[in-house]
């Protein structure tokens, strides 16, 4: 039996933002590119080097998702069922079109650039100016502009503090451990296997006792590199060896911070739901 193909109009997209940036879902993309949400998927891990998160696409899991799947506005756009959600910024939709490269994949991203990304926002029409002549219609303008411009603030607010709370936190030459026991409540003992889950670290020797944990090459150079040590054992009996240490980049402790305050790394059964804050990093400091 044929299957069935859904039919999506570009132009009548449900608005949907997240962090102030006008988003569509996979599932969105999907029927528009004419291909499947498994297909969108692949395509992210395989190229995954070319997609900057936060820039290209949202990932949600976690607290950040259950928060997602309340809004009011994405009410049967999300299944209850699913454990992360991927929302794609127009950057991102535009080089996942070119991914695909399909006439499909363009026409649609091009109807949807026009009609659904660079739409005006309805709240804010810019071509329409209140008669100041008009006491009431003059104070709806200015309450509207005052709201506009905290709401403004108020993001921008949120990033300094995050990005305040990154700096304090990471250092050059630090591991993903020594990073992650500085940010309350995360299971540390675990983090370099929560990593290699995600493609970073790998066990070069898994039949040993003690993991022996290695960078790789998805990771090489974008989020971890690597410390070489020469290990000379007193034992005599025991050759040299070089031991290898994992140190985080920048980019990797963005991630990390980011993941973390999503609630999505491993976490200690006794976590009182806190995240680190700069007094909480200045005891940890004082006490190192």
């Amino acid at each position: 039996m044929k299957r069935q193909l859904k039919i999506i109009n570009a132009e009548n997209l449900p608005e949907i933002q997240w962090e102030g940036v006008r988003v569509v879902t996979t599932e969105a993309l999907a029927v528009g590119y004419g291909t499947d949400v498994k297909n969108i998927q692949m395509n992210l891990t395989r190229n995954q080097e070319r997609f900057i998160e936060g820039e290209h696409y949202f990932k949600l899991e976690g607290l950040e998702l259950q928060h997602f799947k309340r809004l009011p506005t994405i009410s049967g756009l999300v299944s209850k069922h699913t454990s992360q959600q991927v929302l794609w910024t127009v950057r991102g939709a535009a080089r996942m079109s070119k991914i695909i490269d399909t006439d499909e994949a363009w026409s649609f991203f091009e109807k949807m650039e026009s009609a659904y990304f660079h739409k005006p926002d309805p709240a804010h029409p810019l071509s329409i100016m209140p008669d100041f002549n008009n006491p009431a219609a003059a104070a709806r303008a200015w309450a509207d502009e005052f709201e506009s411009k905290n709401k403004a603030l108020g993001y921008v607010h949120r990033q300094a503090q995050y990005i305040d709370h990154l700096e304090n936190l990471f250092q050059d030459g630090m591991s993903p451990f020594q990073f992650c026991k500085l940010l309350n409540g995360v299971n540390v003992s675990q983090i370099n296997a929560f990593l290699a889950d995600h493609n970073w670290l790998f066990d070069e020797r898994p039949e040993s006792r003690k993991a022996a944990w290695r960078v790789k090459h998805y990771a090489r150079d974008q989020y971890l590199r690597e410390k070489r040590q020469r290990i000379d054992p007193d034992n005599v009996d025991i050759e040299s060896f070089d031991a290898y240490k994992p140190i985080l980049l920048r980019k990797g402790a963005v991630w990390l911070y980011r993941h973390y305050l999503k609630g999505n790394l491993p976490m200690k059964k006794g976590w009182d739901g806190k995240f680190t804050h700069d007094s909480d990093l200045q005891e940890a400091l004082h006490a190192a």
